[in-house]
């Protein structure tokens, strides 16, 4: 398996270098999220072993049983919760995770706040938009959006760092592009309103279409399947 995954993530990352040039962006300028959602802690301390380090777990409570140890271990291991957040799992996600990337309501934002001062810890937030058919997360109305970055940015703690989205599963090429579109246009939209905040990051993009979204302006692509193999 060590090999399977070394061989992966350089075929992975060598696909993202040739996007990102073959796009005009600078090399390096996008970051992989190796999605380690349902593979063991095995899987992810053989990426590790690789020079990966930036992680994405669906599950707090799976990533807390995984990452805490690693992160122990490994410091400079940074973890990403990219699933629905429940609010009662708000605190376990801020203990264990570096990013919160699905933010999908305002209610979200009082209670990272809370659970983040007390752990004396700065998080950043993406917030999610709802894009595509099929997935029901995500932010639909720009007034209600706005309101959750204002009140992120009214936080002494919680660090509104940019959006996140999830395309239609779907060999229909124009409709991802679209749905990556629309995301970038949001992005604009709401830098607009809060040129103050950096906003910078757009999370777009997993395996059968990160090459997509890198053309569109992706600092991110989420990818598990093409590293770990499918899940179990």
């Amino acid at each position: 398996m060590t090999n399977l995954i070394a061989d992966n993530l350089k075929a992975v990352t060598d696909k993202i270098r040739t996007a990102e040039l073959k796009s005009g962006r600078q090399p390096g300028s996008v970051r992989l999220v190796a999605v380690s959602k349902f593979h063991p802690e095995e899987a992810v301390l053989q990426a590790v072993s690789c020079g990966q380090l930036l992680f994405g777990e669906n599950r707090v409570q799976e990533a807390a049983a995984k990452f805490t140890q690693i992160k122990a271990r490994f410091p400079e291991v940074i973890l990403h919760i990219i699933g629905t957040l429940q609010r009662n799992k708000v605190k376990q996600a801020v203990t264990v995770a570096d990013c919160i990337q699905s933010v999908d309501r305002l209610q979200l934002i009082p209670e990272i706040e809370k659970h983040a001062a007390a752990l004396k810890k700065n998080i950043a937030v993406l917030f999610e938009i709802h894009t595509g058919e099929d997935s029901k997360a995500g932010f639909t109305d720009m007034d209600e959006l706005l309101r959750t970055v204002d009140a992120a940015a009214a936080t002494a703690h919680v660090i509104p760092a940019g959006f996140m989205t999830m395309a239609p599963f779907t060999q229909n090429e124009t409709e991802i592009i679209a749905s990556f579109q629309k995301l970038v246009s949001i992005q604009h939209a709401v830098q607009v309103r809060f040129p103050e905040l950096p906003l910078t990051e757009l999370s777009m993009g997993m395996s059968n279409d990160f090459q997509a979204a890198i053309a569109e302006g992706a600092t991110m692509v989420r990818i598990g399947t093409a590293i770990f193999g499918s899940r179990t």
